[in-house]
């Protein structure tokens, strides 16, 4: 328990942290929010009245703590671009389709690299392994937007699978949102399916010599048992770090596949943002990104604790 707790505190003194260099960063940045809005060609009157109604009048530190207390309440302000819409308006608009593309990208990589990596752990050597090698090490280097445009061409254009640019939101039809998002998950995991098999290969080889899975065998199990019932669960210890990594990037936007496939997701949010200088917008995106990567890594000490007692990490 007290392995938890001091995790929970520095925990929580990061995301403290990371807050106030993101909203001191798009704070000091060059360029104002009311003349981006309003023009270079308005009058002082009305850019010094707009800045009052955006709070920008007020010192930094005044400015940082409302928002922070304001934030914790998740209010995260007012978009500058969207007059209508709260900044957590929109970010809870985005923020199913890019939870919705993670989780589908997860399975498809659980799903597809966890046999494969064992399958060539366990032919290591043979034609099998050598083929999955040859395959990973070819989608490995194949940049996830570049099979982005080539999916897009082939199953879009060719095939006209689906329509390109043509995204349903999950509102409307849940089935043609999932259906539509099928093509850009693949993107998004065939390169990391690759690296996954690598790291899972590796650590399955170097546990098979081990004196645990000779005692497995004297006990008269199978291979298929020792492999999956012994081998896989300390092998997978030094995946999880990998594949949380993965489940962050992907939670937290994946920013050019979500332009090549038109997707209304966090990382196009946040591009359009920067774009048009909507930092409060901006500053919770970031703010939302960062505190994914945190949590994860926080989730993979849990984890690792649970695989295995004997892990401390400081």
């Amino acid at each position: 328990m007290k392995y938890f707790v001091k995790k929970f505190i520095a925990l929580i003194i990061t995301l403290l942290v990371i807050s106030l260099l993101t909203f001191t960063a798009f704070s000091v940045i060059p360029g104002d929010a009311a003349i981006s809005k309003l023009g270079v060609e308005a009058s002082p009157e009305a850019i010094a009245k707009l800045q009052a109604e955006y709070g920008l009048d007020k010192p930094l530190p005044v400015r940082y703590a409302n928002w922070l207390g304001d934030a914790l309440h998740g209010d995260f302000g007012q978009s500058y671009r969207y007059d209508r819409m709260t900044v957590a308006q929109l970010l809870g608009s985005r923020l199913p389709v890019t939870i919705l593309l993670a989780v589908m990208s997860f399975i498809i990589i659980v799903v597809i690299a966890v046999p494969l990596g064992m399958l060539s752990a366990r032919f290591s050597g043979k034609w099998l392994d050598v083929l999955i090698n040859q395959v990973t090490q070819i989608t490995m280097a194949i940049p996830s937007f570049f099979l982005g445009i080539i999916l897009t061409y082939i199953f879009g254009l060719v095939l006209k699978v689906f329509k390109t640019g043509g995204f349903v939101s999950m509102e409307q039809d849940l089935g043609a949102c999932i259906r539509y998002l099928i093509l850009p998950a693949v993107a998004v995991s065939l390169p990391k399916i690759a690296m996954v098999v690598k790291y899972l290969r590796n650590s399955v080889l170097s546990e098979i010599d081990k004196d645990y899975v000779r005692t497995a065998y004297s006990k008269g199990n199978s291979e298929s048992q020792v492999l999956y019932g012994h081998v896989l669960r300390n092998a997978l210890i030094p995946v999880i770090t990998f594949v949380a990594m993965v489940v962050a990037e992907i939670l937290a936007g994946s920013l050019v596949i979500e332009q090549v496939f038109s997707i209304p997701g966090m990382g196009r949010l946040l591009i359009t943002s920067i774009s048009t200088r909507d930092y409060p917008v901006v500053q919770a995106a970031v703010l939302y990104i960062t505190s994914v990567v945190v949590v994860i890594n926080f989730l993979v000490d849990v984890l690792y604790q649970l695989a295995d007692p004997r892990v401390r990490t400081a």
